[in-house]
Protein backbone atom coordinates (compact mmCIF):
# COMPACT_ATOMS: atom_id res chain seq x y z
CA UNK A 1 0.00 0.00 0.00
CA UNK A 2 1.18 3.39 -0.87
CA UNK A 3 2.53 5.57 1.63
CA UNK A 4 1.65 9.36 1.80
CA UNK A 5 4.88 11.29 2.02
CA UNK A 6 5.23 15.19 2.88
CA UNK A 7 9.10 15.17 1.56
CA UNK A 8 9.41 17.25 -1.05
CA UNK A 9 8.81 21.65 -1.46
CA UNK A 10 8.26 23.33 -5.06
CA UNK A 11 9.07 27.16 -5.40
CA UNK A 12 7.55 28.95 -8.06
CA UNK A 13 10.39 31.89 -8.74
CA UNK A 14 9.86 35.05 -10.55
CA UNK A 15 10.77 38.72 -11.00
CA UNK A 16 9.18 41.82 -11.13
CA UNK A 17 9.24 43.23 -15.21
CA UNK A 18 6.74 44.25 -17.61
CA UNK A 19 5.24 41.25 -17.85
CA UNK A 20 6.36 39.53 -14.65
CA UNK A 21 9.28 36.65 -15.61
CA UNK A 22 9.27 33.14 -14.29
CA UNK A 23 12.17 30.84 -13.77
CA UNK A 24 12.35 27.89 -15.33
CA UNK A 25 14.81 24.95 -15.13
CA UNK A 26 16.25 22.37 -17.34
CA UNK A 27 17.23 19.27 -15.61
CA UNK A 28 20.87 18.13 -16.70
CA UNK A 29 20.73 15.42 -18.99
CA UNK A 30 22.61 12.78 -16.22
CA UNK A 31 20.18 13.75 -13.53
CA UNK A 32 18.90 10.04 -12.35
CA UNK A 33 15.63 11.64 -12.10
CA UNK A 34 13.67 12.77 -15.17
CA UNK A 35 16.75 14.20 -17.38
CA UNK A 36 16.17 16.90 -19.86
CA UNK A 37 12.66 18.09 -18.42
CA UNK A 38 11.83 21.31 -17.87
CA UNK A 39 10.59 21.99 -14.10
CA UNK A 40 10.52 25.07 -11.22
CA UNK A 41 12.71 25.02 -8.44
CA UNK A 42 12.05 21.42 -6.30
CA UNK A 43 13.63 19.55 -3.62
CA UNK A 44 13.78 17.81 -0.72
CA UNK A 45 12.86 18.66 3.37
CA UNK A 46 15.07 17.71 4.89
CA UNK A 47 14.82 16.39 8.73
CA UNK A 48 14.14 18.68 10.95
CA UNK A 49 13.23 21.55 8.51
CA UNK A 50 10.19 22.89 8.05
CA UNK A 51 8.52 23.34 4.27
CA UNK A 52 9.23 27.22 3.97
CA UNK A 53 13.33 26.54 5.10
CA UNK A 54 13.23 23.76 2.90
CA UNK A 55 12.11 26.08 -0.02
CA UNK A 56 14.51 28.84 0.57
CA UNK A 57 17.43 26.24 0.45
CA UNK A 58 16.39 24.82 -2.51
CA UNK A 59 16.24 28.15 -4.18
CA UNK A 60 19.82 29.06 -3.06
CA UNK A 61 20.95 25.74 -3.68
CA UNK A 62 19.46 25.52 -7.29
CA UNK A 63 19.85 28.90 -8.58
CA UNK A 64 22.61 30.40 -6.08
CA UNK A 65 20.45 33.43 -5.36
CA UNK A 66 18.43 34.63 -1.86
CA UNK A 67 14.91 35.82 -2.77
CA UNK A 68 14.07 39.12 -1.03
CA UNK A 69 10.11 38.57 -0.15
CA UNK A 70 8.85 34.82 -0.37
CA UNK A 71 5.17 33.85 -0.02
CA UNK A 72 3.16 30.81 1.20
CA UNK A 73 0.33 30.00 -2.20
CA UNK A 74 -3.19 28.01 -1.02
CA UNK A 75 -1.49 25.74 -3.66
CA UNK A 76 -0.44 21.84 -2.79
CA UNK A 77 0.82 19.89 -5.57
CA UNK A 78 0.07 15.70 -5.03
CA UNK A 79 1.72 13.27 -7.19
CA UNK A 80 2.47 9.35 -6.88
CA UNK A 81 5.79 8.44 -7.26
CA UNK A 82 6.38 4.65 -8.44
CA UNK A 83 9.94 4.18 -7.11
CA UNK A 84 9.21 4.18 -3.31
CA UNK A 85 5.83 3.84 -4.17
CA UNK A 86 4.19 6.94 -2.37
CA UNK A 87 1.89 9.43 -3.05
CA UNK A 88 3.64 12.98 -2.15
CA UNK A 89 1.96 16.63 -1.28
CA UNK A 90 4.07 19.24 -2.11
CA UNK A 91 3.46 23.03 -0.54
CA UNK A 92 4.00 25.43 -3.73
CA UNK A 93 5.91 28.79 -2.40
CA UNK A 94 6.53 31.65 -4.79
CA UNK A 95 9.87 33.59 -4.22
CA UNK A 96 10.25 36.92 -5.78
CA UNK A 97 13.64 37.78 -7.11
CA UNK A 98 15.35 41.05 -7.58
CA UNK A 99 15.02 42.05 -12.04
CA UNK A 100 19.31 41.93 -12.47
CA UNK A 101 19.86 39.14 -9.79
CA UNK A 102 22.48 36.75 -11.56
CA UNK A 103 21.21 32.74 -11.72
CA UNK A 104 24.12 30.54 -10.64
CA UNK A 105 22.97 26.98 -11.57
CA UNK A 106 23.87 23.73 -9.40
CA UNK A 107 25.36 20.75 -11.50
CA UNK A 108 21.13 19.54 -11.13
CA UNK A 109 19.95 22.01 -13.97
CA UNK A 110 22.19 22.72 -17.33
CA UNK A 111 20.08 25.50 -18.11
CA UNK A 112 17.38 28.16 -17.27
CA UNK A 113 15.23 30.55 -19.39
CA UNK A 114 12.80 33.95 -17.93
CA UNK A 115 9.67 33.64 -19.30
CA UNK A 116 6.53 35.36 -19.57
CA UNK A 117 3.51 33.00 -17.72
CA UNK A 118 2.14 31.72 -21.40
CA UNK A 119 5.55 30.95 -22.29
CA UNK A 120 6.64 29.06 -18.68
CA UNK A 121 3.66 27.27 -18.41
CA UNK A 122 3.94 25.70 -21.81
CA UNK A 123 7.53 24.35 -21.31
CA UNK A 124 6.30 22.92 -17.95
CA UNK A 125 5.44 19.03 -18.23
CA UNK A 126 3.42 18.78 -14.74
CA UNK A 127 0.01 20.02 -14.79
CA UNK A 128 0.95 20.86 -10.60
CA UNK A 129 3.61 23.26 -11.90
CA UNK A 130 1.96 24.67 -14.97
CA UNK A 131 -1.17 25.51 -11.99
CA UNK A 132 1.62 26.60 -9.54
CA UNK A 133 2.55 29.21 -12.02
CA UNK A 134 -1.33 30.28 -12.46
CA UNK A 135 -1.40 30.24 -8.37
CA UNK A 136 0.94 32.64 -8.31
CA UNK A 137 0.09 35.20 -10.67
CA UNK A 138 -3.62 34.89 -9.13
CA UNK A 139 -2.53 35.09 -5.64
CA UNK A 140 0.29 37.29 -5.76
CA UNK A 141 0.85 39.36 -8.24
CA UNK A 142 -2.28 40.65 -9.28
CA UNK A 143 -2.53 41.90 -5.56
CA UNK A 144 -5.27 39.56 -4.16
CA UNK A 145 -6.33 40.63 -0.66
CA UNK A 146 -5.14 37.20 0.88
CA UNK A 147 -1.51 38.01 -0.67
CA UNK A 148 -1.23 40.44 2.94
CA UNK A 149 -1.67 36.66 4.69
CA UNK A 150 0.74 34.70 2.57
CA UNK A 151 4.64 37.13 2.88
CA UNK A 152 6.19 34.75 5.52
CA UNK A 153 9.17 36.76 7.22
CA UNK A 154 12.07 35.50 7.17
Amino acid sequence: MPEISFKIVEAVVFRRSSPPEFLVLHRSDHDQIYPGLWQIVSGGIEQGEKAYEAALREIEEEIGMKPRRIFNTPLTNTFYFYTNDSVNVSPVFAAEIEPDAEVRLSAEHKGFRWLKKEDAISLLVWPGQKRAIETVCDFILDENPARGFMELPF
